[in-house]
């Protein structure tokens, strides 16, 4: 039979630290889990939530995000792809749709006249403005619906969130394959077919 170590017998470091290290994993496991969980619904309850007054909404967020990049400046295919981390070839789809809506052309490119840069059109930036007004509204009403307790405390998380933005845009993995954008817009098509 095994003796129990003495009272005065330290307990081996390398165990103490190997289960800390495991909890630690888990819990940080299961806050990003809860934090995605929480995000995943919150835009899908802001677009569905909006899409009656707005038809538009449906446009798929990887289209509304490069409008918005474009809302700077007029830029080529491969710096938008840059960008927005995405595959040349998955931009140049989803530039294609967008020009077929009206939202952004094709113009010369004064540095180099065998390219062209994608600009967006008055519609494009009508697009964006419009979309912009209807998320703050809808979430100014929602805000307006929480107790004083919970409004502050979801004001409060800003800066933590801002700070978690910047953290996922600089880190090494944070890119986004075309794969993935492709993903993402046949989630945001699936879950309009299933609200409309």
């Amino acid at each position: 039979m095994s003796s129990l170590p003495s009272p005065g017998t330290p307990t081996p470091t390398s165990a103490v630290s190997d289960g800390g290290s495991a909890l630690e994993e888990t819990a940080a496991i299961e806050r990003a889990q809860r934090l995605t969980d929480v995000i995943t619904r919150l835009r899908r309850a802001l677009r569905s939530s909006i899409r009656t007054d707005y038809p538009w909404e449906s446009l798929p967020m990887a289209q509304v995000e490069l409008l918005q990049t474009l809302a700077a400046a007029p830029l080529r295919v491969g710096e938008l792809a840059a960008r927005q981390r995405l595959a040349p070839n998955t931009v140049s789809g989803l530039i294609g749709k967008l020009l077929e809506s009206g939202f952004v052309d094709r113009q010369a490119d004064p540095g180099d006249r065998r390219t062209a840069r994608i600009a967006l059109t008055e519609a494009g930036h009508q697009q964006l403005r419009d979309w912009q007004r209807a998320h703050e509204r809808r979430l100014a009403e929602a805000l307006e619906s929480l107790s004083p307790a919970n409004r502050e405390a979801v004001m409060g998380a800003l800066p933590g969130l801002e700070l978690l933005a910047k953290a996922l845009a600089g880190g090494s993995g944070s890119g986004i394959t075309g794969t993935d954008a492709a993903s993402d817009t046949a989630t945001d098509t699936a879950s309009d077919d299933r609200t409309n």
